[in-house]
């Protein structure tokens, strides 16, 4: 063996055994189609999506992963006649630490999005532009042209005689933003609503999980069958929208978002009430959900104890903010690094192993904020920071943290006990516990995904604590399962019915 071929096979082998991995440059290249030019605006974010899963369009795969990197900078008076280059020499935010000259060579999803619009809090809003999705066989450096040719339509609600959409505006929040503002949902109707037009119906009220929309009522279609057969209880189901101007709008007042509790209260549930012949009495009026619906349902029951008759909340989000996911926000120094030094993670598997770690999760939502931060990125993150923050001299939402450091703001953590819902219960309890009881029903997954289980034991252990009244709330918890792998919607329909069976005997 020859010394060249010697070395080579050295250093080869030392890249493999490093785990070094071969990269290349990428220079993306984009323009607005003559097609949309007449609905280009000038001012926005422009992203470059590079991810190796191949199985979606990657401005829909946003979930923090390494091999899913987004490119990000805000651009202002873009001509629409001009082209726009993703290279190295543009200072983007990066979800991940890799920059263009260095991506790892493989087998991609390309894709650039434009959002331009600032109607709603996230970037797959209706109205903003996207090019295709090529795919792309990464081996060298690739210079390529990615141009603008789609626009994201909305999503439109089912055609069915059952289901019916709820669009008015918000006196409240229109005068609290001086802008109009508006409150929608959709209400699926019971089988034989038409029959007996004296005849009036108690009524669910879901909360989607984190940002889900009124449109999600499509979903219901699958439950059709069952839904208009006797098995089905005759209940109005109303699905509320779950979009805010920082993400989640979480349904209820707030420094940032504005009053929607308020507005919830006082104007989308009395006109659908009104108009889709509701019993209208706390009794009859059910709210359930999962994950941030399992923390939002909780919180409406809590705040407006006299307002709803009932509670089914599954793994809901931190309802004690000492254990904020693995969190103390009023003890810990950073939220990215726990006492030993050691990154926090913030999602795991079953088996609890780790799979996300906090300060990655936020990264990708800086990438995504048009701040450059996590509190503009209409993500988990900042809808936490636009409920339960106090508002900034910018006027955005001030952070519990620092984005890129992970230090964590005392004050802050101190303002956000209004809704630490443990101390919330705790302190309350003269007052609030009367009016709660026979209405809270909790179910947690001991293994939840989140780390969501250690802020409901702590909730459970303090409601077993109380007297005058004792709490007779149920908290349920199951082993060796996942974030919401006991929320069924079929079975939640169900459960409401028991209750109003068991009230009305």
């Amino acid at each position: 063996m020859t010394k060249k071929i010697l070395f080579i096979f050295i250093f080869s082998t030392l890249l493999v055994f490093k785990g070094f991995t071969q990269t290349a440059s990428l220079k993306v290249t984009t323009t607005v189609s003559d097609e949309l030019k007449n609905n280009f605006k000038e001012n926005g974010r422009i992203f470059l999506f590079v991810s190796s899963n191949q199985q979606r369009e990657p401005r829909t795969n946003t979930w923090p992963n390494k091999s899913n990197m987004i490119f990000a900078t805000n651009l202002n008076d873009w001509n629409a006649d001009n082209s726009f280059t993703f290279d190295e020499n543009v200072p983007f935010v990066k979800s991940v630490e890799v920059s263009l000259n260095e991506i790892p060579t493989g087998k991609y999803k390309i894709q650039v999005l434009w959002d331009q619009d600032k109607t709603e809090s996230r970037i797959n809003a209706p109205g903003n532009l996207h090019s295709e999705a090529v795919l792309l066989d990464f081996t060298e450096d690739k210079t390529i042209e990615l141009d603008l040719t789609k626009t994201i339509e909305p999503t439109k609600l089912i055609k069915h005689e059952l289901v019916k959409e709820v669009n008015i505006k918000s006196k409240i929040l229109s005068d609290w933003w001086g802008k109009e503002m508006r409150l929608k949902a959709a209400v699926v109707l019971p089988r034989n609503y038409y029959e007996d037009l004296n005849k009036t119906y108690a009524v669910r009220y879901n909360i989607a999980g984190y940002g889900g929309r009124y449109t999600r009522a499509n979903r219901f279609e699958r439950n059709m069958d069952w839904w208009t057969s006797e098995e089905a209880p005759e209940i109005l189901n109303v699905y509320l929208d779950g979009e805010g101007p920082f993400g989640d709008c979480y349904q209820l007042d707030s420094d940032n978002s504005g009053p929607y509790g308020k507005a919830l209260t006082e104007e989308l549930i009395p006109h659908i009430e009104n108009e889709y012949r509701a019993k209208g009495t706390a009794e009859s009026r059910f709210v359930e959900g999962c994950s941030t619906g399992g923390w939002v349902s909780l919180a409406l029951q809590l705040f407006y104890a006299d307002f709803f008759g009932g509670c089914f909340s599954y793994s809901p989000d931190a309802v004690d903010f000492e254990n904020f996911q693995l969190i103390n926000i009023y003890r810990d120094k950073n939220a990215f690094y726990n006492e030993y030094d050691y990154l926090r993670p913030i999602v795991r598997n079953v088996t609890g192993e780790p799979i996300l770690s906090q300060k990655d999760f936020i990264q990708f939502e800086n990438v995504l904020g048009w701040s450059d931060t996590y509190v503009t990125s209409g993500g988990q993150f900042s809808a936490f920071t636009a409920l339960y923050s106090e508002k900034g001299e910018d006027g955005l939402p001030k952070p519990l943290f620092h984005p890129a450091t992970g230090e964590i703001d005392n004050n802050i953590a101190e303002y956000w006990k209004k809704y630490d819902l443990k101390h919330f219960v705790e302190n309350n309890w003269e007052s609030l516990g009367p009016k709660i009881q026979g209405k809270i029903w909790i179910w947690a997954a001991d293994m939840d995904h989140f780390y969501l289980n250690h802020a409901t034991r702590t909730f459970d252990e303090m409601l077993q604590k109380m007297d005058n009244p004792k709490s007779d709330a149920s908290v349920n918890f199951t082993p060796v399962t996942g974030h919401c792998a006991e929320y069924n919607e079929k079975k939640v329909i169900l459960q409401i019915a028991e209750k109003i069976e068991n009230m009305n005997n």
